[in-house]
């Protein structure tokens, strides 16, 4: 194509920038219109794929056919089929009538399948027939159909990778990638960032009858160092929303509005922390650092309370192996005021001989005493934690030092 008729092609659907890989997608798309070729379009949301098979239409022996744009990832996945090919009455509930799909609408025209990456993967298996041979079974019905339709794919996806994930099939891949167009991103089109800008400020001003909104040249700097995420799409809402806002505050003054940083900043997003790389350990900051402190300092005093407690344990079992064992009182005890009973373990037969030449009969009474003084010796005399190791209350422990002090 010349750079005339390039330029023609670029006014008829509103199409703005000079980027070598922009005038490389609308030339290919020319030259493949003439044929039946399907065409796989991709780029990130908000590049202006429709743009593509709209000229790919126009620019066909099937312009004077029926398009339609179909965008697969806007359909819920449970009636994508019976859009797509039509279904029968009573094929579902709420199929009050027999339906037309859009490839039997579209015979003999275009169809254009924006976002084919989000098509359920038995949906694929019908799209790959309808490319193949033509064929296509409405819903609830078996009787093969047929159509004759130009098909237009695009995608905002890695279908490669979508492949090799097993969501995407790889013959139905191949059969639609028989011509690639690739629309290139804006922020890899910085010369044409300004000019798009200038052109949706200048549709905006006419819309809303407020003075064009220009930038100063730091403005237009910045406008250019933003990555743009959201592509054309975005930098549009950007123009829209700064010519809306600041331009009618001094539409009574001029037919212009000069915008600096200042003012530019507050209407481009802030980078999220969370899309950008990751930092390097020396840029970390004084907040993680203070974190990782505390965690090391409770990680140290953890380590010193199991020590302790492996020492309680220990001094806990000597103590046990030369004193009888105290079951916690019951709850009913405590309630009542009653003193639990604090019961010696059964005797060993073995031991019988030896308690039968003990000078001293030991009763129950004197065990208990003897195994609270030790254990008030054994804390200090601290009763609190006396009484938690006897596994009774302070004011049981009270009752029993009294009867001992008698």
């Amino acid at each position: 194509m010349t750079s005339q008729e390039l330029q023609t092609l670029k006014n008829k659907y509103d199409i703005i920038g000079n980027d070598p890989a922009l005038n490389r997608a609308l030339e290919i798309a020319v030259a493949v219109a003439p044929t039946d070729i399907t065409v796989l379009v991709s780029g990130e949301s908000g590049v202006g794929k429709e743009n593509i098979p709209r000229i790919i239409h126009q620019n066909s022996r099937r312009k004077n056919g029926k398009y339609f744009a179909v965008n697969c990832g806007a359909i819920p996945e449970g009636t994508i089929d019976s859009e797509l090919f039509g279904h029968e009455k009573g094929s579902f509930t709420g199929a009050n009538e027999m339906r037309r799909g859009y490839f039997e609408e579209a015979d003999g025209g275009t169809l254009f399948l924006d976002e084919i990456g989000e098509l359920p993967l038995a949906s694929q298996a019908k799209l790959l027939r309808v490319l193949q041979s033509g064929e296509f079974i409405r819903v609830g019905s078996s009787k093969v159909l047929k159509t004759d339709v130009r098909v237009v794919a695009a995608t905002n996806v890695n279908l490669l990778h979508a492949v090799s994930k097993g969501k995407f099939r790889e013959d139905l891949y191949y059969r639609l990638n028989a011509v690639s167009i690739s629309m290139p991103a804006l922020r890899s089109r910085p010369t044409d960032i300004n000019l798009l800008f200038r052109k949706f400020a200048s549709d905006f001003s006419a819309k809303y009858g407020v003075c064009k909104v220009t930038l100063t040249e730091e403005a237009s700097i910045l406008l250019r160092k933003y990555r743009w995420p959201g592509n054309i799409r975005q930098l549009k809402n950007v123009a829209e929303s700064i010519s809306a806002l600041e331009s009618a505050r001094l539409a009574g003054f001029s037919d212009k509005c000069v915008i600096d940083t200042d003012v530019l900043s507050k209407y481009i997003p802030k980078e999220e922390p969370n899309l950008l790389p990751a930092t390097t350990p020396h840029q970390e900051t004084f907040e993680s650092s203070s974190e990782r402190e505390a965690i090391i300092r409770t990680l140290l005093q953890l380590k010193q309370d199991v020590d302790y407690l492996k020492e309680v344990v220990a001094k806990a079992g000597l103590a046990r192996a030369s004193a009888p064992a105290i079951p916690p009182p019951s709850s009913l005890a405590e309630e009542d005021g009653l003193e639990p009973e604090i019961m010696l373990p059964e005797e060993d037969p073995e031991d019988q001989d030896f308690q039968e030449q003990a000078p001293e009969v030991l009763s129950i009474r004197n065990a208990s005493m003897d195994l609270i003084e030790k254990v008030l010796r054994k804390h200090g005399g601290n009763r609190k934690a006396a009484a938690a190791e006897l596994g009774i209350s302070e004011r049981t422990l009270y009752r029993k030092i009294k009867q001992i002090e008698k």
